[in-house]
Protein backbone atom coordinates (compact mmCIF):
# COMPACT_ATOMS: atom_id res chain seq x y z
CA UNK A 1 0.00 0.00 0.00
CA UNK A 2 1.33 3.45 -0.86
CA UNK A 3 2.16 5.59 2.15
CA UNK A 4 -0.42 8.35 2.55
CA UNK A 5 0.70 11.88 3.36
CA UNK A 6 -2.02 13.97 4.92
CA UNK A 7 -1.12 17.25 3.27
CA UNK A 8 1.66 16.72 0.72
CA UNK A 9 2.06 20.31 -0.40
CA UNK A 10 5.12 22.15 -1.62
CA UNK A 11 3.82 25.68 -1.11
CA UNK A 12 1.80 27.53 1.47
CA UNK A 13 -1.84 26.65 0.98
CA UNK A 14 -5.24 27.27 2.52
CA UNK A 15 -6.97 23.96 3.17
CA UNK A 16 -10.45 23.19 4.42
CA UNK A 17 -10.73 20.09 6.61
CA UNK A 18 -14.45 19.62 6.34
CA UNK A 19 -15.61 20.01 2.75
CA UNK A 20 -18.19 17.28 3.30
CA UNK A 21 -19.67 19.11 6.29
CA UNK A 22 -22.89 21.08 6.00
CA UNK A 23 -22.48 24.73 5.10
CA UNK A 24 -22.12 27.05 8.08
CA UNK A 25 -25.46 27.59 9.73
CA UNK A 26 -26.91 29.73 12.47
CA UNK A 27 -25.95 28.24 15.81
CA UNK A 28 -22.58 26.90 14.64
CA UNK A 29 -19.69 27.82 16.92
CA UNK A 30 -16.75 29.40 15.13
CA UNK A 31 -13.37 30.44 16.49
CA UNK A 32 -9.74 30.93 15.50
CA UNK A 33 -7.12 28.88 17.30
CA UNK A 34 -4.49 30.63 19.40
CA UNK A 35 -1.19 29.45 17.94
CA UNK A 36 1.00 31.84 19.90
CA UNK A 37 1.68 29.71 22.98
CA UNK A 38 3.55 26.45 23.46
CA UNK A 39 3.27 24.99 26.96
CA UNK A 40 3.97 21.81 28.95
CA UNK A 41 1.23 19.85 27.16
CA UNK A 42 2.97 20.42 23.83
CA UNK A 43 5.98 18.64 22.43
CA UNK A 44 8.34 19.02 19.48
CA UNK A 45 6.92 22.32 18.18
CA UNK A 46 7.82 26.00 18.38
CA UNK A 47 5.73 29.13 17.87
CA UNK A 48 7.02 32.43 16.50
CA UNK A 49 4.65 35.34 15.84
CA UNK A 50 1.71 32.92 15.79
CA UNK A 51 3.23 30.47 13.32
CA UNK A 52 3.76 26.94 14.63
CA UNK A 53 6.64 24.89 13.24
CA UNK A 54 7.92 21.40 13.80
CA UNK A 55 11.07 21.75 15.86
CA UNK A 56 14.21 20.47 14.15
CA UNK A 57 14.99 18.78 17.47
CA UNK A 58 11.54 17.16 17.69
CA UNK A 59 11.71 13.52 18.81
CA UNK A 60 11.30 10.52 16.58
CA UNK A 61 8.91 8.09 18.34
CA UNK A 62 11.19 5.49 19.90
CA UNK A 63 8.90 2.51 19.35
CA UNK A 64 8.34 3.17 15.65
CA UNK A 65 12.10 3.07 15.02
CA UNK A 66 11.60 5.35 12.02
CA UNK A 67 13.40 8.66 11.48
CA UNK A 68 10.20 10.71 11.41
CA UNK A 69 10.19 13.75 13.72
CA UNK A 70 6.88 14.24 15.51
CA UNK A 71 5.41 17.26 17.29
CA UNK A 72 2.08 18.13 18.90
CA UNK A 73 0.40 21.42 19.78
CA UNK A 74 -2.56 20.82 22.10
CA UNK A 75 -4.94 23.78 22.12
CA UNK A 76 -7.01 24.84 25.12
CA UNK A 77 -10.38 23.08 25.44
CA UNK A 78 -13.39 24.95 24.09
CA UNK A 79 -16.74 24.78 25.94
CA UNK A 80 -20.16 25.52 24.42
CA UNK A 81 -23.60 26.10 25.91
CA UNK A 82 -25.13 23.20 23.97
CA UNK A 83 -23.77 19.88 22.65
CA UNK A 84 -21.92 19.39 19.36
CA UNK A 85 -20.48 16.29 17.76
CA UNK A 86 -18.42 17.55 14.81
CA UNK A 87 -15.61 20.01 14.15
CA UNK A 88 -14.40 21.26 10.76
CA UNK A 89 -11.20 23.25 10.26
CA UNK A 90 -9.76 25.64 7.71
CA UNK A 91 -5.97 25.50 7.89
CA UNK A 92 -3.43 27.92 6.45
CA UNK A 93 -0.18 26.01 6.30
CA UNK A 94 3.06 25.26 4.50
CA UNK A 95 3.60 21.51 4.30
CA UNK A 96 6.53 20.44 2.09
CA UNK A 97 6.46 17.14 0.25
CA UNK A 98 7.18 14.27 2.63
CA UNK A 99 5.83 16.16 5.66
CA UNK A 100 2.40 15.87 7.27
CA UNK A 101 -0.03 18.03 9.20
CA UNK A 102 -3.16 16.74 10.88
CA UNK A 103 -5.91 18.38 12.92
CA UNK A 104 -7.17 16.06 15.66
CA UNK A 105 -10.28 16.61 17.79
CA UNK A 106 -11.59 14.95 20.95
CA UNK A 107 -14.58 15.52 23.25
CA UNK A 108 -14.81 15.65 27.04
CA UNK A 109 -16.93 12.92 28.60
CA UNK A 110 -16.72 14.16 32.19
CA UNK A 111 -14.68 12.94 35.18
CA UNK A 112 -11.46 13.71 33.31
CA UNK A 113 -12.33 11.27 30.53
CA UNK A 114 -12.20 11.98 26.80
CA UNK A 115 -13.14 10.39 23.51
CA UNK A 116 -10.36 9.14 21.29
CA UNK A 117 -8.70 11.72 19.04
CA UNK A 118 -10.49 11.91 15.65
CA UNK A 119 -8.89 13.56 12.64
CA UNK A 120 -10.58 16.38 10.75
CA UNK A 121 -9.58 15.63 7.17
CA UNK A 122 -9.63 17.89 4.11
CA UNK A 123 -12.66 15.99 2.78
CA UNK A 124 -14.58 15.54 6.03
CA UNK A 125 -14.93 17.01 9.52
CA UNK A 126 -14.02 15.17 12.69
CA UNK A 127 -17.19 13.47 13.89
CA UNK A 128 -17.12 12.39 17.53
CA UNK A 129 -18.84 9.20 18.74
CA UNK A 130 -21.13 11.23 21.02
CA UNK A 131 -22.31 14.82 21.46
CA UNK A 132 -20.30 16.86 23.97
CA UNK A 133 -20.18 20.42 25.25
CA UNK A 134 -16.36 20.63 25.45
CA UNK A 135 -13.95 19.85 22.62
CA UNK A 136 -10.19 20.04 22.31
CA UNK A 137 -8.12 20.39 19.15
CA UNK A 138 -4.56 19.14 18.63
CA UNK A 139 -2.20 19.81 15.73
CA UNK A 140 0.10 16.91 14.80
CA UNK A 141 3.14 17.74 12.65
CA UNK A 142 5.50 15.08 11.30
CA UNK A 143 8.42 15.09 8.89
CA UNK A 144 11.63 13.24 8.20
CA UNK A 145 13.61 16.21 6.89
CA UNK A 146 11.41 19.13 5.84
CA UNK A 147 9.67 21.34 8.40
CA UNK A 148 5.90 21.89 8.14
CA UNK A 149 4.36 25.03 9.61
CA UNK A 150 0.88 26.33 10.43
CA UNK A 151 -0.03 30.01 10.54
CA UNK A 152 -3.82 29.92 11.04
CA UNK A 153 -6.52 27.45 12.03
CA UNK A 154 -10.20 28.46 11.85
CA UNK A 155 -12.56 26.01 13.53
CA UNK A 156 -16.28 25.38 13.39
CA UNK A 157 -18.22 23.11 15.74
CA UNK A 158 -21.69 21.92 14.82
CA UNK A 159 -24.07 18.97 15.02
CA UNK A 160 -23.69 16.39 12.27
CA UNK A 161 -26.16 13.58 11.50
CA UNK A 162 -25.90 10.79 14.06
CA UNK A 163 -23.63 7.97 12.99
CA UNK A 164 -24.02 4.31 13.89
CA UNK A 165 -23.50 3.58 17.56
CA UNK A 166 -20.23 1.89 18.46
CA UNK A 167 -20.66 -0.97 20.89
CA UNK A 168 -18.92 -0.26 24.19
CA UNK A 169 -18.10 -2.64 26.99
CA UNK A 170 -17.63 -1.39 30.55
CA UNK A 171 -13.95 -2.30 30.69
CA UNK A 172 -13.25 -1.43 27.04
CA UNK A 173 -12.42 -3.41 23.90
CA UNK A 174 -9.99 -6.29 24.43
CA UNK A 175 -7.85 -8.21 21.94
CA UNK A 176 -5.10 -10.81 22.04
CA UNK A 177 -2.01 -9.01 20.78
CA UNK A 178 1.66 -9.91 20.38
CA UNK A 179 3.79 -7.77 22.70
CA UNK A 180 7.46 -6.87 22.38
CA UNK A 181 9.80 -5.17 24.84
CA UNK A 182 10.56 -1.59 23.79
CA UNK A 183 13.75 -1.01 25.80
CA UNK A 184 15.51 2.02 24.24
CA UNK A 185 16.43 3.58 27.60
CA UNK A 186 17.47 7.18 27.00
CA UNK A 187 15.30 7.47 23.91
CA UNK A 188 12.35 9.84 23.61
CA UNK A 189 8.75 8.78 23.13
CA UNK A 190 6.24 10.45 20.81
CA UNK A 191 4.88 12.57 23.67
CA UNK A 192 8.33 13.78 24.73
CA UNK A 193 8.95 11.43 27.67
CA UNK A 194 12.59 10.38 28.07
CA UNK A 195 12.69 6.64 28.70
CA UNK A 196 14.31 5.57 31.98
CA UNK A 197 15.43 2.20 33.27
CA UNK A 198 12.53 -0.14 34.13
CA UNK A 199 10.01 2.41 32.89
CA UNK A 200 6.25 1.83 32.92
CA UNK A 201 4.27 2.75 29.77
CA UNK A 202 3.25 1.22 26.45
CA UNK A 203 3.36 2.13 22.78
CA UNK A 204 0.51 1.62 20.32
CA UNK A 205 0.85 2.07 16.53
CA UNK A 206 -1.45 5.11 16.29
CA UNK A 207 -1.48 8.61 17.78
CA UNK A 208 -5.26 8.41 18.25
CA UNK A 209 -4.73 6.88 21.68
CA UNK A 210 -1.60 8.83 22.67
CA UNK A 211 -1.58 10.52 26.09
CA UNK A 212 0.25 13.76 26.72
CA UNK A 213 3.41 13.45 28.80
CA UNK A 214 2.63 12.99 32.49
CA UNK A 215 -1.00 11.96 31.86
CA UNK A 216 -2.88 8.71 31.43
CA UNK A 217 -6.02 9.77 29.57
CA UNK A 218 -5.33 6.91 27.17
CA UNK A 219 -4.22 3.83 29.09
CA UNK A 220 -4.34 0.08 28.61
CA UNK A 221 -4.65 -3.00 30.76
CA UNK A 222 -2.19 -5.65 29.62
CA UNK A 223 -2.57 -9.19 30.98
CA UNK A 224 -0.16 -12.08 30.45
CA UNK A 225 -0.88 -15.81 30.34
CA UNK A 226 0.58 -16.12 33.85
CA UNK A 227 -2.38 -14.13 35.23
CA UNK A 228 -0.48 -10.93 35.95
CA UNK A 229 -1.68 -7.57 34.61
CA UNK A 230 -0.37 -4.04 34.38
CA UNK A 231 -2.32 -0.84 33.83
CA UNK A 232 -0.10 1.62 31.95
CA UNK A 233 -0.42 4.91 30.01
CA UNK A 234 0.11 5.08 26.25
CA UNK A 235 3.14 7.34 25.80
CA UNK A 236 4.65 6.27 22.49
CA UNK A 237 3.67 5.45 18.90
CA UNK A 238 4.69 2.10 17.41
CA UNK A 239 5.71 -0.66 16.90
CA UNK A 240 6.13 -0.83 13.13
CA UNK A 241 3.25 1.44 12.12
CA UNK A 242 2.05 4.88 13.23
CA UNK A 243 -1.46 4.95 11.70
CA UNK A 244 -2.85 1.58 12.70
CA UNK A 245 -5.62 2.00 15.28
CA UNK A 246 -6.51 -1.66 14.89
CA UNK A 247 -8.82 -1.65 17.95
CA UNK A 248 -11.32 0.46 16.00
CA UNK A 249 -13.90 -0.83 13.50
CA UNK A 250 -13.13 -0.52 9.81
CA UNK A 251 -15.51 2.43 9.46
CA UNK A 252 -13.20 4.59 11.58
CA UNK A 253 -9.83 2.79 11.31
CA UNK A 254 -7.28 5.18 9.82
CA UNK A 255 -5.47 2.69 7.56
CA UNK A 256 -5.76 -1.01 6.64
CA UNK A 257 -9.57 -0.86 6.66
CA UNK A 258 -9.86 -4.29 5.06
CA UNK A 259 -8.32 -6.03 8.07
CA UNK A 260 -10.48 -7.49 10.85
CA UNK A 261 -11.02 -5.27 13.87
CA UNK A 262 -8.47 -6.16 16.53
CA UNK A 263 -5.82 -7.44 14.10
CA UNK A 264 -2.72 -5.19 13.81
CA UNK A 265 -1.32 -4.66 10.34
CA UNK A 266 2.06 -5.97 11.50
CA UNK A 267 0.43 -9.25 12.55
CA UNK A 268 -1.32 -9.59 9.18
CA UNK A 269 1.90 -8.75 7.34
CA UNK A 270 3.99 -11.24 9.35
CA UNK A 271 1.49 -14.12 9.42
CA UNK A 272 -0.37 -13.69 6.13
CA UNK A 273 1.95 -11.69 3.88
CA UNK A 274 -0.50 -8.76 3.93
CA UNK A 275 0.83 -5.64 2.18
CA UNK A 276 3.66 -7.75 0.81
CA UNK A 277 4.76 -8.53 4.35
CA UNK A 278 5.71 -4.89 4.91
CA UNK A 279 4.67 -2.06 7.24
CA UNK A 280 3.58 1.46 6.22
CA UNK A 281 7.21 2.48 5.77
CA UNK A 282 7.97 -0.41 3.42
CA UNK A 283 10.02 -2.35 5.96
CA UNK A 284 9.77 -6.15 6.08
CA UNK A 285 7.86 -6.95 9.28
CA UNK A 286 9.97 -9.24 11.49
CA UNK A 287 7.34 -9.99 14.17
CA UNK A 288 3.57 -9.59 14.59
CA UNK A 289 3.79 -6.95 17.35
CA UNK A 290 0.80 -4.68 17.99
CA UNK A 291 2.06 -3.22 21.27
CA UNK A 292 5.46 -2.34 22.76
CA UNK A 293 6.00 -2.58 26.52
CA UNK A 294 8.46 -0.49 28.48
CA UNK A 295 10.99 -2.55 30.44
CA UNK A 296 9.30 -2.14 33.83
CA UNK A 297 5.93 -3.13 32.40
CA UNK A 298 7.51 -6.12 30.66
CA UNK A 299 9.74 -7.43 33.46
CA UNK A 300 8.12 -6.21 36.69
CA UNK A 301 4.45 -5.78 35.89
CA UNK A 302 3.92 -8.89 33.77
CA UNK A 303 7.03 -10.89 34.76
CA UNK A 304 7.71 -11.72 31.11
CA UNK A 305 11.06 -13.11 30.00
CA UNK A 306 10.46 -12.97 26.25
CA UNK A 307 8.07 -11.42 23.75
CA UNK A 308 4.63 -12.96 24.19
CA UNK A 309 0.94 -12.91 23.31
CA UNK A 310 -1.02 -10.84 25.83
CA UNK A 311 -4.57 -9.58 26.25
CA UNK A 312 -4.84 -5.82 25.86
CA UNK A 313 -7.86 -3.77 26.99
CA UNK A 314 -8.05 -0.19 25.71
CA UNK A 315 -9.55 1.63 28.69
CA UNK A 316 -10.77 4.76 26.88
CA UNK A 317 -13.09 2.60 24.77
CA UNK A 318 -14.91 1.54 27.94
CA UNK A 319 -17.44 3.22 30.17
CA UNK A 320 -18.31 3.62 33.82
CA UNK A 321 -16.28 4.82 36.83
CA UNK A 322 -12.58 5.39 36.30
CA UNK A 323 -9.74 7.03 38.14
CA UNK A 324 -6.04 7.78 37.79
CA UNK A 325 -3.16 6.30 39.76
CA UNK A 326 -1.21 8.93 41.67
CA UNK A 327 2.05 7.87 43.33
CA UNK A 328 5.46 9.41 43.92
CA UNK A 329 6.62 7.69 40.75
CA UNK A 330 6.77 3.99 41.50
CA UNK A 331 3.92 1.83 40.21
CA UNK A 332 1.08 0.90 42.55
CA UNK A 333 0.81 -2.70 43.69
CA UNK A 334 -2.28 -4.55 42.48
CA UNK A 335 -3.34 -7.09 45.09
CA UNK A 336 -5.50 -10.22 45.09
CA UNK A 337 -7.51 -8.81 48.01
CA UNK A 338 -8.25 -5.59 49.88
CA UNK A 339 -5.12 -5.62 52.02
CA UNK A 340 -1.43 -4.87 51.54
CA UNK A 341 -0.57 -8.41 52.64
CA UNK A 342 -2.56 -10.00 49.82
CA UNK A 343 -0.61 -11.47 46.93
CA UNK A 344 0.70 -8.95 44.40
CA UNK A 345 -0.88 -9.89 41.07
CA UNK A 346 0.24 -6.95 38.96
CA UNK A 347 1.06 -3.26 38.89
CA UNK A 348 -0.68 -0.01 37.97
CA UNK A 349 1.74 2.60 36.65
CA UNK A 350 1.74 6.16 37.91
CA UNK A 351 -0.72 8.23 35.80
CA UNK A 352 -2.49 5.13 34.44
CA UNK A 353 -6.26 5.17 34.15
CA UNK A 354 -8.02 2.29 35.89
CA UNK A 355 -11.63 1.27 35.27
CA UNK A 356 -13.37 0.54 38.57
CA UNK A 357 -15.80 -2.38 38.69
CA UNK A 358 -16.84 -1.85 42.32
CA UNK A 359 -15.43 -1.09 45.78
CA UNK A 360 -14.96 -2.98 49.04
CA UNK A 361 -13.95 -2.13 52.59
CA UNK A 362 -10.50 -3.37 53.53
CA UNK A 363 -7.26 -2.35 55.19
CA UNK A 364 -6.86 1.35 55.98
CA UNK A 365 -4.11 2.86 53.83
CA UNK A 366 -2.58 6.34 53.66
CA UNK A 367 -1.43 7.52 50.24
CA UNK A 368 -1.31 10.44 47.83
CA UNK A 369 -5.11 10.86 48.00
CA UNK A 370 -5.38 10.72 51.80
CA UNK A 371 -6.34 7.92 54.19
CA UNK A 372 -9.05 5.40 53.31
CA UNK A 373 -10.17 1.83 53.97
CA UNK A 374 -11.80 1.62 50.53
CA UNK A 375 -10.26 -0.60 47.89
CA UNK A 376 -11.29 -0.64 44.22
CA UNK A 377 -11.72 -3.84 42.25
CA UNK A 378 -10.29 -3.07 38.82
CA UNK A 379 -10.58 -6.61 37.42
CA UNK A 380 -11.67 -9.96 38.74
CA UNK A 381 -9.47 -10.78 41.74
CA UNK A 382 -7.45 -7.55 41.40
CA UNK A 383 -7.66 -4.62 43.83
CA UNK A 384 -5.94 -1.27 44.43
CA UNK A 385 -6.14 1.05 47.43
CA UNK A 386 -8.33 4.11 46.92
CA UNK A 387 -5.70 6.14 48.79
CA UNK A 388 -3.62 6.17 45.58
CA UNK A 389 -6.39 6.67 42.99
CA UNK A 390 -7.93 10.05 42.12
CA UNK A 391 -11.18 11.02 40.47
CA UNK A 392 -13.39 7.96 41.00
CA UNK A 393 -17.10 8.70 41.45
CA UNK A 394 -20.13 6.44 41.28
CA UNK A 395 -18.44 3.14 42.15
CA UNK A 396 -20.91 0.83 43.88
CA UNK A 397 -20.24 -1.90 46.42
CA UNK A 398 -19.01 -5.29 45.21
Amino acid sequence: MTRRYLLPLAVATVLTAGLAAPAAAEGDREWTADLSTVNADDNGVTSHHGTVRLDRAAPTPASARAAVRTGFLQLDPRTFDSPVNAVAATVKSHVPAGAELAVDVRGALGDDQWTEWVEARPEAPAVLPTAVTTVQVRLALTAEKATPEVSRVDLRAFTAPKTADVEAQAAGRSYRIYATREGLVGGTTANGHVIVSRDHFVALPSRRGLSAKGTGTYSVRVCAANGRCEWAPVWDVGPWNTKDDYWNPSSTREMWKDLPQGKPEAQAAYQDGYNGGRDQFGRVVANPAGIDLADGTFWDGLKLTDNAWVTVTYSWTGSGPAGYVRTSGDPLNVRSGATSTATQVGLAANYAQVRVECQVTGQTVTGSQGTSNIWFRIATGKYVARAYVSGVTGAGAC
